[in-house]
């Protein structure tokens, strides 16, 4: 059965982030992690029976989030402590006085900004800092972030921290035009000549208050649900439940992409992360990271005794990719390791009769294709799932190769 209808031949942005950003708390921040809200609802309704969902890969809690509006309860799990915070702030209910109260807590951070009131600057330990923020803007971002710190109403401060960072974000030397975040030269452009920088700074962070003012309210009933910090590899130590019947998820794809190097802005500031040595181990321990210390971590990498990836050529494509690096071949090994275990842990908190469904892009190494949708088509079946399928769901970007799939498996 397919769900997808559309041409598989286009890039299908609305089966992207971009379907997220002017979808209510979808798009209180633009993240690499997000996908779309319209993959999970689709699958949902050609799944009416799941009332208990799980994703284990978490990333901006899209899954838990469309799942609560459909009235399911969702777990979900994450490595990234950023995310656990993030996905957590977007899962909860909040009183309907809270508008005010934010409103009232970002006049008043403005005024002491504009008083020059504000308490001893701190800046976070990013490397070449200088390369993201120009001084002046620095200085004023830097301002805004210690009068929210100072906060003692935590519900509110992680609200403006929310606005903190899509207007920190807006204002440094970044672009997002590709999947991963590049930095850019062009000096920013002031929409009012007639303030200053900070003064500018100021009105876009009330600008920023407004947007997640506005999605306070949800329009469904309460439904409790949660995005639970921990390995992806261990769901059976970590989850409360152990009777899912509905996973929804899009696991780290296997192209080197760093997941922390995209969300390194945002977790400097926020306080999850204090180094780069940290960045790197964190990026270690999730799946798919080379960020920083995780390549040289791969380089003296080895496979697990007695694993073995069930994929018939998947030994002849780890030789093609090593010919031209070897790290990138442990890299792929890795990953797939990783994913095995990580099933091998999944079965343990399935209920009977249960539907999985993973959201998957391939990869090309040196003109070396790396079909991961049929690898984890591979890997469920050899772990007892039964009725694994492949549906092809959107060409990714201009290289012809890669498209993105959804693996559908039962237990």
């Amino acid at each position: 059965m397919k769900i997808f209808q559309d041409e598989i031949t286009k890039q299908n942005g609305r089966l992207t982030y971009r379907g997220n950003i002017q979808q209510g708390r979808h798009g209180w921040l633009r993240l690499t992690p997000a996908y779309s809200i319209q993959v999970v609802e689709e699958i949902i309704r050609n799944h009416p029976g799941g009332k208990l969902v799980l994703d284990p890969f978490s990333g901006t809690a899209t899954t838990p989030l469309v799942a609560m509006s459909k009235g399911c309860v969702a777990h979900a799990v994450d490595v990234n402590p950023f995310l656990v915070w993030f996905g957590n702030l977007k899962l909860s209910f909040f009183e309907p006085d809270t508008g005010k109260e934010l409103h009232k807590a970002a006049q008043q951070i403005v005024k002491q900004c504009s008083d020059n009131n504000t308490p001893q600057l701190w800046q976070p330990d990013i490397h070449q800092i200088e390369k993201w923020w120009d001084a002046d803007v620095l200085s004023a971002i830097s301002s805004i972030y210690a009068c929210i710190s100072r906060l003692k109403n935590q519900r509110i401060s992680n609200l403006l921290k929310v606005a903190f960072c899509r207007m920190m974000i807006a204002n440094a030397h970044v672009s997002f035009g590709h999947q991963s975040m590049s930095f850019k030269s062009k000096p920013r452009n002031l929409f009012d000549d007639s303030l200053n920088p900070k003064e500018e700074l100021l009105e876009e962070f009330l600008l920023a208050v407004e947007s997640v003012v506005e999605t306070l309210p949800l329009d469904f009933k309460h439904v409790e649900s949660r995005v639970f910090q921990g390995d992806s590899r261990n769901l059976h130590e970590i989850l409360p439940e152990t009777q899912y019947d509905l996973v929804m998820t899009s696991p780290p794809y296997p192209n080197r992409m760093s997941y922390i190097r995209e969300l390194r802005p945002y977790m400097y500031w926020l306080g999850f992360l204090q180094s780069g040595r940290e960045a790197g181990e964190l990026d270690w321990k999730a799946m798919g990271g080379t960020w920083g210390c995780a390549t040289s971590m791969l380089d003296k990498w080895q496979p697990s005794p007695g694993l073995e990836i069930s994929y018939k050529g998947f030994s002849q494509i780890l030789s093609d990719i090593g010919k031209n690096n070897v790290i990138l071949a442990n890299y792929v090994h890795r990953y797939f390791e990783d994913m095995t275990v990580h099933i091998q842990s999944l079965k343990k908190v399935l209920s009977q009769n249960a539907t999985c469904y993973y959201v998957v892009g391939n990869s090309v190494f040196y003109d070396v294709l790396l079909p991961v949708e049929e690898i984890f088509q591979a890997i469920f079946r050899s772990e007892g799932f039964s009725e694994v399928n492949i549906e092809r769901i959107r060409k990714r970007n201009s290289k012809k190769e890669l498209y993105e799939f959804v693996v559908r498996a039962k237990i």
